[in-house]
C-alpha cells in the first residue's frame, strides 16, 4: 500500500477504513473515538511556526498569540519577516525567549539551506523527521507533528506524544501507559497509515477523558 497524502477529509476518511482493515484491534477503538476529524496547518515555515508556538500552551493561548505574531510579521510568517523582526516585538506577541531563539535559528537554518522542507515533503517519514532534527530546536516530535499536521503526510508517527501512550495503553489494556518504544513497535503494524493512527488514539484519548469528566 502505498502512503496517501491527506489532502481533505475524504481522503482521510478512506485511509481511516483503510486502517480499520488492516488491524480490526482498532475497531472497539474506533468505536468510543468515531470518526476523526482530519487536522491540518499551513505547510513550509508557517507551519511549523505554528507548531512551535503551541508546544506546551493550551489551545486558546497558541491561538492568541499565534494571531498576534501574524499580526507582528504583517500577515504569513516568512522567513525574512522572522529575521528582520525587533526581539521586542516578538516578545510583545507573546513569545517566550525560548520560542524567539528557536524560530530565529530555524529562520536562519532555512534561510542558509542547512534544510530544505520542500525536499523534506518527498522523503519517506522516518527520514523526513531525522532530517528536520537538522532545524534548531526542533526534535523527534515536533518532526512529526510537522510532518502529519502540515504536509499530510498519512505515515507520521509522534511515538513521543504522551496522549497517544496513554491512549494506547488504555485501547490495548497494557496496564498503564505505553512506553514510546513500545508505541513505535506496535505501530508498526499500521504503515502507512500510521499517522491516521495517530488520530484516531488522539480522538479515543479525547473521548475517554470527557466520559470520565476529565478536561480532554
Amino acid at each position: 500500500m502505498k502512503e496517501p497524502l491527506l489532502t481533505d477529509q475524504g481522503v482521510f476518511d478512506r485511509a481511516f477504513a483503510q486502517l480499520l482493515e488492516l488491524d480490526d484491534r482498532l475497531v472497539p477503538v474506533a468505536e468510543v473515538a468515531g470518526r476523526p476529524a482530519l487536522r491540518r496547518r499551513p505547510p513550509g515555515f508557517a507551519g511549523l511556526c505554528a507548531v512551535v508556538i503551541a508546544q506546551q500552551l493550551s489551545v486558546a493561548s497558541a491561538r492568541a498569540i499565534s494571531a498576534r505574531f501574524e499580526a507582528a510579521m504583517g500577515g504569513t510568517p516568512t522567513v525574512e519577516a522572522m529575521l528582520a523582526a525587533p526581539v521586542e516585538t516578538l516578545r510583545a506577541a507573546g513569545l517566550s525567549a525560548p520560542k524567539i531563539r528557536t524560530l530565529t535559528g530555524i529562520a536562519r537554518a532555512l534561510a542558509e539551506g542547512e534544510v530544505d522542507l520542500e525536499a523534506v515533503a518527498r522523503m519517506e517519514a522516518d527520514a523526513a523527521a531525522e532530517v528536520m532534527t537538522r532545524l534548531p530546536g526542533i526534535g523527534l516530535w515536533t518532526a512529526d507533528i510537522y510532518l502529519l499536521f502540515c504536509l499530510g503526510r498519512a505515515d507520521a508517527f509522534p511515538h513521543g506524544d504522551l496522549a497517544l501512550q496513554v491512549a494506547m495503553g488504555d485501547a490495548f489494556e497494557l496496564g498503564g501507559r505505553c512506553t514510546p518504544l513500545g508505541l513505535r513497535a506496535i505501530a508498526e503494524d499500521w504503515r502507512p497509515l500510521r499517522g491516521v493512527a495517530a488520530h484516531l488514539l488522539w480522538a479515543y484519548y479525547g473521548a475517554r477523558r470527557a466520559r470520565l469528566g476529565a478536561p480532554a
